[in-house]
């Protein structure tokens, strides 16, 4: 392979080509992009598991399978790096529910996000046309938009441009500007809803794209969650890297660079000021006091629930959905998140959350459930968000309580003990507001590079930033392998 020859570039003389350090769906993404390439691979994870945010255990009793961070994943499903690789031979099965997303209302109705366009539309009532010719452009063209949106704005040409140019206008607009588009308050709680998955204030610039790159992908590849719980996801990357000869050693925290195995590159699955603190002197002290200075934006208050039956929704279409956002109107999920934002707790917080075992009878005993749900935080605040959150699930599931077995709660501290990149329990990589969902974490054409031409940043600090899609490690190895050995294809 071209470029890996002794003495050809940065660790000339190195035991291995690759070390990678953190073992979450960028990382093992980025490990197994150089392996595919020829390259020798050695990654290393603090935690006993392998998968970051992208795990699953036994968080309240025994055989219920909660999801430690992540739980449905329409950006892995439509991810063009994940999909490009044959992780079904190594356990990983995509569950879909009949719906990807129900949006409820106090009266009992839901507006629902469903892979048909038309039964969409028709639940939005009076806003069905407006709704079909914001996303009609773009039906069926995942395949050329997501590479393009799924990148580092700056970093090369867009392979399909006049489709990027045609997405671009209400991809930049904030969510708030977005629904505008529409008159009644079931389709601008539906935008807001799916805007909020960025932690963003609504008003905040692209956060209109977040929320319409959701609705896209729902009609194109569905909302679907791992057979299993998401490790299986983490497991299945895991397993290939291995079959490539790649080797994983977890239960091995990293507090230098220094205490690696030589290797002519270093792909960190890390947050900014980790970054930083990992490389010491081998980055210049100006660029590693912008790492420093890194940003993180508010956090969610999470908890998991083992159930005696299913949520009892008051609107049926809840049932059949895999996600299940609670928050009805614009105004109230606006004012959830600029609470967070601003440093206070929601007192009416918006919820998303995520019933697997509704569709997957392996989460869970015969006849029990599991329920996924978080809202969202000051980031490091300390109370308890747990009334809240029951009062708002009772608003739309009358007798929810009654239901509970038992419940694991988990704010900003635990989510950040969980996984050392949720600092302060942000699991966004960093704040998404302003253009910080597009440039991050500092203002460069190719951001996962850093001035030392060995050492890469491959977290969900680097775009497109958050979501389990391995987008960020995936590029920032292709940046790698160009750069230190050479490949360019």
């Amino acid at each position: 392979m071209a470029g890996t020859e002794a003495g050809t570039g940065p660790g000339a003389g190195a035991e291995i080509d690759a070390v990678v350090v953190g073992s979450g769906p960028n990382g093992l993404t980025a490990a197994v992009t150089l392996a595919r390439a020829g390259l020798s691979v050695r990654v290393y994870e603090a935690a006993a598991t392998v998968g970051g945010g992208a795990r699953t255990g036994e968080l309240t009793l025994p055989g219920f399978r909660h999801d430690i961070c992540s739980a449905v994943h329409p950006l892995g499903a439509g991810s063009p790096a994940l999909g490009a690789l044959p992780l079904a031979e190594y356990g990983l099965t995509w569950v879909e529910a009949p719906l990807p997303l129900a949006h409820p209302f106090p009266d009992g109705s839901a507006a629902t996000l469903a892979r048909s366009v038309e039964e969409t539309a028709a639940s939005l009532s009076e806003d069905g046309d407006a709704y079909h010719s914001l996303v009609e452009p773009f039906l069926g063209r995942w395949a050329d938009l997501a590479p393009d949106v799924l990148r580092a704005p700056l970093d090369g040409l867009p392979r399909h441009p006049g489709l990027l140019a045609r997405f671009g206008p209400p991809a930049a607009a904030p969510a708030a500007l977005l629904a505008r588009v529409f008159r009644g308050e079931r389709a601008r709680g539906l935008i807001a809803g799916l805007a909020a998955h960025a932690i963003a204030p609504l008003g905040s610039p692209a956060t209109g794209g977040v929320a319409l790159l959701f609705a896209l992908a729902a009609h194109d590849v569905g909302w679907p969650f791992p057979r299993g719980g998401s490790q299986a996801l983490a497991d299945a990357l895991a397993g290939y890297l291995r079959a490539l000869g790649g080797r994983i050693e977890t239960g091995r925290p990293v507090g230098s660079l220094a205490e690696l195995p030589p290797a002519r590159a270093y792909l960190l699955d890390v947050m900014p000021e980790d970054l930083a603190a990992l490389a010491g002197d081998r980055l210049p002290e100006r660029y590693a006091a912008r790492l420093r200075r890194y940003r993180h934006g508010p956090a969610v208050f999470k908890i998991d629930y083992a159930l005696y039956g299913p949520v009892p929704w008051t609107a049926e279409d809840c049932a059949r959905a895999g996600t299940v956002h609670l928050g009805p109107s614009i105004e109230e999920i606006g004012a959830a998140l600029r609470a967070a934002c601003r440093g206070s707790a929601p007192r009416t917080p918006f919820l998303i959350a995520a019933q697997p075992s509704l569709f997957d009878p392996t989460r869970a005993p015969e006849n029990r459930h599991v329920l996924w749900v978080y809202g969202h935080v000051p980031n490091g605040w300390r109370g308890d968000l747990t009334e809240a959150v029951e009062r708002q699930i009772e608003r739309f599931a009358p007798g929810f309580r009654e239901h509970v077995l038992a419940r694991a709660t988990a704010g900003p501290a635990e989510i950040e003990a969980r996984d050392r990149n949720n600092i302060g329990g942000d699991i966004a990589g960093g704040r998404c507001d302003r253009l910080r969902l597009m440039f991050r974490p500092v203002l460069a054409r190719v951001p996962y590079a850093t001035p030392d031409p060995a050492i890469y940043l491959c977290s969900s600090a680097t775009p497109p930033g958050p979501g389990v899609h391995g987008m960020c490690g995936h590029h920032a190895a292709r940046t790698a392998l160009r750069r230190v050995f050479g490949v360019t294809e």
